[in-house]
C-alpha cells in the first residue's frame, strides 16, 4: 500500500493521494474527467439518498430533462449565457465517417443550430415550464433532477472541479416573490441539515455579493465550509431568480381574477464537490474519516486467526458478530482476504470506516470483540452480548467529527477592523475573516486583487453608521466573510 503524503507537507498532494489510494476515483481518459469508482460511488449514493428523501419530503418531485440544449435557449437570458459561455461544450455535427480505418467528422452532418451540452438546466426547464404553466392551479411547480453536467474547466481537481460532474438541481416556479424567496431559504436549511447532520460539516450560510452571484439570479445564498488548510469551499447554492427566466421564456399564469401575471423562480444545487469537502474537512494523515451516517461500510470486521486454530468454531463466532450487527441495520463487511492484519488495519483506516472490529483467538475465547474507533483511535473490548452498543458508538463518532470540525472552524475564524490586520491575518494564518464592507464592486475587486481573498457571503446587513469598510473607510453596508477559496 502506497504511503500518502502528509497534510503538513503538501495538502493538495495529500488530497489527491487519499482519493486515488482509497479507491474513491481515478482520472478519465479525457482531460478534466473523472471515473468515480465503486467505493466512491457508494459514498455518493448514500449522500444522494439522504438528500433526496429531504427533497421529496418537502414537496418536490423528481424528473429528468435532456442533456442537449439548443444554443438559442441560452441566448434568451443574457446574464445567464454570459456567465456560462466560456465553459460550454458545443456539439456542431451529428455523425462521423470512417475513411481508411480512421474516423473523421462528416462535414455534411453540420447541425443547423449548435447544441450545448448541459452546463445547468434553467433554460431547457423553463422552455418546458411554458408548456406546463397556464393557470394559478399549476403553481407552485417544484421539480428536482439528478443528472450530470458539463462545464469545460481548464484547471481541474478530482471531485472539486471536473469537466463533467454529478449533481442535483432543483427548479421551482411560484405565483409570488414571497413564495419563491421562502422556497430559496427553505432549501438552504435542507442543505444545512445535510451538511451538519449527515456529513458532519459545519457551515456558514449567507447571501452572495453582486460579483459572486449566480448568472441570471437576483439573489444567491451559499453554503460555505472550511477545509483543513483553512480555505473555503462553496459547497452548495440556492438562487432566487425573480422573473428573469419566466420573462425570457414568456411564462405567465392566469390568476383567479383572470389576469396574467409573471412567474417567480428558484434554482438550487449541490454536487459531487461534497465528497471533496468531506475528504478535506475530516481526513488526516492516515486517510479518510467518513461520518457513519453516510459511510459505505460502517463497521469492518477483521478476523485474526493466522494459525487457523479452531477454524470452524472461530468462523462461526465471526459470522455471529456480523449477523448481530446486520440485524441492527449496520452496514457491515468482513475482511477475510489473505492479507496481514497490519495491512488490513491500514487499508480500512485509509478508507475511513468508522469502526474496525478485531476478532482474534483471545476475543473468541473471551466471547468479546475489540472495537477500534477511526475518529479518535480509541481501542477497547466489549462483550458479545453488549454488541447492541455499537449504534451508540457510531452516533458518538458522528457527533465527534462534527464537533471537531466546528471547533477547528471557530478557532480559525476572526474579526478584523482594519485592512492592515486583514492582510496580516491572511499572510500568517489564512483564516476566515469577518469584516465590514461598503457594498461596492470596486472595493470587492480591489481586495481580491491585493489579497486573493474573496467575499464568501454576506452574513448580516449593517445598521450602525459607525462601522466602516476595512478598505475604503466608507460607511459599511454589510458584515461579510472573506477567505481564500477553492
Amino acid at each position: 500500500m502506497a504511503k500518502i503524503t502528509k497534510q503538513s507537507d503538501n495538502f493538495s498532494k495529500w488530497y489527491t493521494d487519499v482519493i486515488l489510494d482509497a479507491d474513491l476515483a481515478d482520472y478519465g481518459p479525457v482531460k478534466g474527467t473523472m471515473v468515480v469508482k465503486p467505493y466512491g460511488f457508494s459514498l455518493w449514493t448514500n449522500i444522494r439518498d439522504s438528500l433526496n428523501k429531504m427533497i421529496e419530503d418537502s414537496g418536490h418531485d423528481n424528473a429528468y430533462f435532456p442533456l442537449f440544449i439548443p444554443k438559442s435557449f441560452l441566448e434568451k437570458e443574457a446574464k445567464h449565457v454570459e456567465g456560462f459561455a466560456k465553459e460550454c461544450a458545443v456539439v456542431t455535427h451529428s455523425k462521423l465517417i470512417s475513411e481508411e480505418g480512421s474516423l473523421t467528422v462528416d462535414p455534411e452532418s453540420k447541425l443547423e443550430e449548435e447544441i450545448i451540452v448541459r452546463p445547468t438546466s434553467e433554460t431547457i426547464i423553463w422552455h418546458m415550464f411554458k408548456k406546463w404553466i397556464t393557470s394559478y392551479r399549476d403553481l407552485p411547480l417544484k421539480v428536482n433532477q439528478w443528472a450530470n453536467v458539463v462545464r469545460w474547466e481548464m484547471r481541474t481537481r478530482l471531485f472539486l472541479r471536473t469537466s463533467e460532474f454529478l449533481w442535483q438541481e432543483g427548479h421551482t416556479a411560484h405565483a409570488t416573490k414571497e413564495e419563491a424567496m421562502k422556497e430559496t431559504l427553505e432549501i438552504v436549511e435542507i442543505y444545512r441539515t445535510l451538511f451538519e447532520d449527515y456529513l458532519a460539516i459545519p457551515t456558514i450560510i449567507g447571501r452572495k455579493s453582486n460579483l459572486e452571484r449566480f448568472a441570471g439570479a437576483d439573489e444567491t445564498f451559499s453554503i460555505e465550509t472550511m477545509m483543513r488548510d483553512k480555505k473555503a469551499l462553496q459547497a452548495g447554492t440556492s438562487h432566487y431568480l425573480g422573473t428573469n427566466f419566466g420573462s425570457a421564456f414568456d411564462v405567465k399564469f392566469q390568476s383567479k381574477d383572470n389576469k396574467e401575471h409573471p412567474v417567480y423562480a428558484t434554482s438550487w444545487g449541490v454536487s459531487t464537490r461534497m465528497v471533496g469537502a468531506l475528504i478535506m474537512v475530516h481526513g488526516d494523515d492516515k486517510g479518510l474519516k467518513i461520518p457513519p451516517k453516510i459511510a459505505p461500510t460502517q463497521v469492518v470486521i477483521v478476523p485474526i486467526n493466522q494459525k487457523k486454530e479452531k477454524s470452524e468454531e472461530f468462523s462461526s463466532f465471526v459470522m455471529k458478530v456480523e449477523k448481530k450487527l446486520t440485524h441492527l441495520d449496520i452496514r457491515t463487511h468482513i475482511d477475510d482476504l489473505d492479507e496481514s492484519p497490519g495491512f488490513k488495519f491500514n487499508k480500512w483506516e485509509l478508507k475511513g470506516v468508522p469502526i474496525r472490529i478485531e476478532i482474534g483467538l483471545k476475543e473468541f475465547e473471551n466471547m468479546e470483540v475489540t472495537v477500534c474507533r477511526r475518529d479518535n483511535s480509541e481501542k477497547y473490548q466489549i462483550q458479545i452480548d453488549k454488541i447492541d452498543e455499537i449504534p451508540t458508538i457510531l452516533q458518538s463518532i458522528q457527533d465527534n467529527l462534527f464537533n471537531d470540525a466546528k471547533t477547528f472552524m471557530d478557532n480559525n475564524t476572526c474579526t478584523v477592523s482594519s485592512f492592515a490586520d486583514f492582510t496580516d491575518t491572511l499572510s500568517k494564518n489564512n483564516q476566515f475573516i469577518k469584516a465590514y464592507w461598503d457594498g461596492t464592486d470596486e472595493t470587492e475587486l480591489k481586495i481580491k486583487e491585493k489579497t486573493k481573498a474573496t467575499i464568501r457571503c454576506i452574513v448580516e446587513d449593517n445598521e450602525d453608521s459607525s462601522n466602516k469598510c476595512i478598505f475604503s473607510g466608507e460607511t459599511a453596508k454589510h458584515l461579510v466573510v472573506f477567505a481564500k477559496a477553492y
